[in-house]
C-alpha cells in the first residue's frame, strides 16, 4: 500500500507557520529557504511551507489530521495562538474528536484514538 508522506501548503507566511508547527505539535525544521519555504517533519511525514506565489492556485487543501499522544496537552498548546479552536467533532465524524485551525485558516483534525478505527464496530 502507498503511504501519503509529504504535505505542502500555500501559506502567506512560511517562517510563522512554522513555528505554530514546531510549538504545538513538536514538529522539527529540516530546511529553510529564507522566508520563501520551510519544510518539517515529525519523523513520519514532512510537511512543506511554501510561500504564495501567485500561481493561480488557492490554497485547495480541505484538511489533514494528527494523531495526538496527549489531547489535552496539544489543546494547551493551541490557546496560546489565536486560531479557531480546538473544538469538538459532530457525533458522526467517527476518525477525530477535534478541529482546530492553523494561523492562516486551514483546518486539521486531532485524535488520540487514531485514523484506522472502523466506524461500524
Amino acid at each position: 500500500m502507498s503511504k501519503i508522506k509529504h504535505i505542502a501548503i500555500i501559506c502567506m507566511d512560511p517562517p510563522r507557520m512554522a513555528e505554530f508547527y514546531c510549538t504545538v505539535f513538536d514538529m522539527k525544521v529540516i530546511e529553510r529557504k529564507g522566508d520563501k519555504a520551510v519544510f518539517l517533519t515529525d519523523g513520519y511525514l514532512n510537511l512543506a511551507l511554501l510561500s504564495q506565489k501567485a500561481e493561480g492556485k488557492p490554497n485547495g487543501l480541505n484538511h489533514f489530521g494528527f494523531h495526538v499522544e496527549n489531547m489535552e496537552d496539544v489543546s494547551a498548546r493551541l490557546k496560546k495562538w489565536k486560531v479557531v479552536g480546538p473544538e469538538q467533532r459532530p457525533a458522526d465524524r467517527t476518525y477525530a474528536e477535534l478541529r482546530a485551525t492553523d494561523p492562516e485558516g486551514n483546518n486539521f483534525d486531532l485524535t488520540e484514538q487514531g485514523y484506522q478505527r472502523n466506524k461500524n464496530k
